[in-house]
């Protein structure tokens, strides 16, 4: 239901090292409820893109055949981009602090 008409859709990574606390049962059961597949991302529009900062967990937030789908996968270039936009960010702090 969440996604129903999502134009972007944005996973986060599942920390592995929280998995032992007991809230998550097994990466696979994590997976089968919470991780994005093509069954899933149906529910989306049918141009919806898919984001994630990285890194990934493959086959426990998302499904590796929807993180490599050029067409709809913007997680390379988020990537790429993603220091750039943290050194901007930083950069505009420090100087509206000085």
């Amino acid at each position: 239901k969440g996604l129903k008409g999502a134009d972007i859709v944005m996973m986060l990574r599942l920390q592995k090292e929280r998995m032992t606390s007991g809230l998550v049962p097994s990466a696979r059961e994590y997976f089968t409820f919470y991780g994005l597949d093509r069954k899933k991302l149906a529910f989306a529009k049918p141009d919806a893109l898919v984001m994630h900062p990285g890194p990934m967990n493959r086959g426990v937030e998302i499904d590796s055949e929807v993180a490599d789908d050029a067409a709809r996968s913007l997680i390379k270039e988020q990537v790429e981009m993603g220091v750039a936009v943290r050194m901007a960010v930083l950069d505009t702090c420090a100087r509206s602090n000085s």
